[in-house]
């Protein structure tokens, strides 16, 4: 996913800015591209793609892990300790230690299967899209008839994650601004009025067609969210998490919205082979101890630590963001985290929506306009159209913790999971024994399922929650007031809508 501490030039190069108005021709492929050339070199027998990328700025194995780290501190890891709460504290433990092994497993298998098909096609790198298209064309007939509609499946479930997570950006801060309002201001405003306060704002920032002018943004949301993290971290601790009242395993019937959370937050795969195109030394980005592994698994222990002793300090009143749990009515530090991480999450929705209009307008809307007089017109009507889209299904639904779950469940199971397992299967579908192959089907036959699963029980269950909540019970969009003590049994209750 993308996070407040990405930035803007990590993953989006100017070159292939739809900002820059460039006139693309109708084969492109923009998405997630980064600038490199094929150099000029004599056909060899055995061509290695790592030998022919020319990278402008290369990045270290530091930096690249770096960028890996810093992108997990977002708004899914603030959401974990609620996921522990639909999972229990051991179920959760040990559901985000194996889905966060899957996860990194699959990764793995993606970057190995675009490895083998640069060498095989004799190109540098290749885009999540372009590897699936790609990937289909070589397997069994049956899928070489899909492959011409493969980016398109791709760019689809892309496109609505991109969607989805704009829209939990748009509740998150919405929710943050309206509790300190409500809390420390006592002002009467719903969650939606705050939405329509930040609507033309939002309009405004998603209008910034270069992504270099928001890099001074971007700087201090890095600094806003490592610093609030460690103002989180002092409210966790400050009494001593206990056990009593806490459940080692949640219901059976809550697990879906767990694995939709921690999906959504451990999920990053639209820009891990950006991240590896990018490395001056690529061979490093994989392996036993390579960059892929060491971040990933101080991702896991980050976000078990934020579940586990969050759910631990604040048992089933964890709310879908944690700093919705702080006492911002009663001390001033706790409305300041919260106004800064809304801060920071306003500023990477512009981040978010780029890839979003990146993937309209370069792959479907702007080939279409070449020779249009008004092109530039219709690139600012598609920018607000994407954040009025975000807008409404935020209004509409303003429950951050099952719109993370919903989208995570929807969007990551199949592009982090199944797709990944898939693409491999097709990858060497002729080119391994037959004992392989079977060995092959049936290790990423297990993958797929569980990721399509994972799909339907997970957006079902989302969906249902919603509908629940919204089928006129008298639970409409509220939240409980979890500044309280954890095992109190009576919350105050703030109206999210009006």
């Amino acid at each position: 996913m993308v996070n407040p501490s990405f930035e803007p030039d990590d993953f989006l190069p100017q070159s292939l800015s739809p900002v820059k108005d460039e006139k693309k021709r109708p084969g492109d492929k923009g998405i997630f591209l980064v600038n490199m050339k094929e150099k000029n070199l004599q056909e060899v027998e055995e061509y290695e793609p790592y030998d022919n990328r020319v990278v402008e700025h290369p990045t270290t194995n530091t930096e690249t892990l770096l960028h890996l780290l810093k992108g997990s501190l977002g708004t899914g890891i603030l959401a974990m300790p609620h996921a522990f709460a639909n999972s229990g504290y051991v179920v959760g433990t040990i559901g985000t230690i194996v889905i966060g092994v899957l996860c990194t497993y699959c990764i793995h298998v993606l970057i190995d299967s675009c490895y083998v098909l640069c060498k095989r096609r004799k190109v540098p790198s290749m885009t999540y899209t372009a590897v699936a298209e790609a990937a289909l064309s070589e397997g069994p007939d049956w899928c070489k008839a899909c492959a011409p509609y493969a980016a398109h499946i791709v760019n689809a479930f892309l496109l609505i994650y991109q969607i989805g997570t704009c829209c939990v950006y748009v509740v998150f801060v919405s929710e943050n601004i309206q509790f300190v309002l409500t809390k420390h201001f006592e002002l009467n405003v719903s969650v939606v009025e705050v939405m329509l306060y930040i609507l033309l704002p939002l309009v405004l920032i998603n209008w910034v067609r270069d992504l270099k002018y928001l890099a001074p943004f971007s700087a201090i949301a890095n600094a806003v969210t490592i610093v609030s993290f460690g103002i989180i971290l002092y409210y966790i601790f400050r009494e001593t998490p206990t056990l009593e009242g806490k459940l080692p395993a949640g219901k059976l019937g809550n697990f879906p919205l767990f694995f939709g959370t921690v999906l959504f937050a451990l999920e990053a795969i639209g820009v891990i082979l950006p991240l590896e195109n990018e490395m001056k030394t690529p061979k490093a980005f994989v392996g036993k101890f390579g960059v892929l592994n060491r971040a990933m698994i101080s991702i896991i222990i980050l976000y078990v630590g934020m579940g586990l002793f969050g759910y631990l300090q604040y048992g089933n009143a964890a709310a879908g963001s944690i700093t919705l749990n702080l006492p911002s009515q009663t001390e001033i530090l706790a409305s300041v985290v919260q106004c800064l991480l809304a801060f920071a999450i306003f500023i990477t929705h512009g981040l978010a929506c780029y890839v979003a209009i990146d993937i309209l307008w370069n792959e479907y809307i702007g080939v279409r306009l070449l020779n249009s007089s008004h092109r530039l017109f219709w690139e600012y009507v598609l920018r607000t159209l994407i954040v009025l889209v975000t807008f409404g299904i935020a209004a509409a639904v303003p429950e951050l913790d099952l719109f993370i779950s919903l989208f995570g469940a929807l969007c990551l199971s199949a592009l982090g999971l199944a797709f990944p397992a898939f693409i491999q299967s097709c990858t060497y579908w002729y080119y391994v024994s037959d004992s392989e192959r079977i060995r092959m089907i049936i290790k990423n036959a297990i993958v797929v399922v569980f990721g399509a699963l994972g799909l339907v029980v997970g957006t079902w269950t989302s969906l249902e929650g919603i509908i629940t909540k919204f089928s006129g019970n008298g639970s409409h969009g509220q939240v409980m007031n979890a500044t309280q003590a954890p095992d109190s049994s009576i919350f105050n209750v703030t109206s999210l809508m009006p």
